[in-house]
């Protein structure tokens, strides 16, 4: 293994994940996805990841239950290391990496395809770099300096290649709930919001919106989620998010289980 390298665990220990020891590296923000996307997909669905990076959300929805994923993204070298986790985790059969802009996803006959997938999930990068100072760090530049329209792009991208009643799952700054919602218009609908808020005193930090291709409903603001309770410990139900042992509800549901937004799922993986 490259020295560039580090071998992590993640999704509670389950998925055993190659990635750059600089630059961008998998953390919260891929368990909240994760655990949101959980909350949306039926067993055997047909999922895509866009901005994969190196595999994190799509490998862990492979491992619960998703039929099929594909994995999109951006920079060869990231995906070269995607494949690599695809093969370590042996899920060969289950998915695949296309490397490419968001943006030609479902213009030709390479999949994803369109109006094929049950879920997108989505990971953009979340800083307009006229407002936010760019890393130095050129990988980590990449994952988080976002061009003006780019939530519009990835919209449309997801729009073609859901089915009609697909749902698209995505982690932004809340700063972007405006044009989530603009661009989500004619395209999605039911839409839900939950922010995340790393202490409960906080600011949110994150927000979570998932809605349906074609969908009517109205848009629904969902309770937040806290990270961090005293001092830096995660939350309980954060904490299950972390090891891979939850699902975020991302609809209006009321049962008492998901009062929260948290549900818990049986899980025999070791602690990480």
């Amino acid at each position: 293994m490259s020295g560039d390298l580090s071998d992590d665990l993640f999704f509670g220990g389950r998925l055993k994940l190659l990635q750059p020891r600089k630059g961008h590296r998998v953390g919260t923000d891929a368990a909240l996805l994760t655990a949101a996307a959980r909350g949306r997909m039926a067993d055997g669905g047909l999922v895509a990841d866009f901005g994969a990076g190196v595999g994190a959300v799509g490998l862990s929805l492979a491992l619960s239950g998703a039929g099929r994923a594909t994995l999109v993204e951006i920079d060869p070298a990231t995906a070269g290391i995607a494949v690599e986790n695809i093969r370590r985790n042996g899920l060969g059969d289950k998915v695949e990496v296309r490397t490419g802009d968001v943006a030609d996803v479902g213009r030709s006959d390479r999949s994803p395809r369109r109006d094929s997938l049950d879920l997108v999930v989505a990971n953009p990068p979340f800083d307009a770099a006229r407002r936010f100072r760019a890393s130095p760090d050129a990988d980590k530049a990449r994952a988080h300096a976002a061009d003006e329209g780019l939530v519009d792009i990835w919209m449309r991208a997801a729009a073609r290649v859901l089915r009609p009643g697909g749902c698209l799952v995505m982690i932004h700054r809340p700063e972007a709930i405006g044009d989530l919602v603009a661009r989500s218009e004619g395209r999605f609908g039911g839409a839900r919001l939950r922010a995340v808020h790393a202490r409960a005193a906080e600011p949110a930090i994150r927000i979570l919106f998932a809605a349906r291709k074609g969908s009517r409903g109205a848009l629904a603001l969902l309770p937040p989620l806290v990270l961090h309770g005293e001092g830096d410990a995660f939350t309980p139900e954060a904490m299950d998010i972390q090891r891979g042992e939850a699902t975020l509800a991302m609809d209006d549901t009321k049962t008492p289980a998901a009062r929260a937004g948290v549900v818990r799922v049986r899980s025999d993986a070791p602690d990480q």
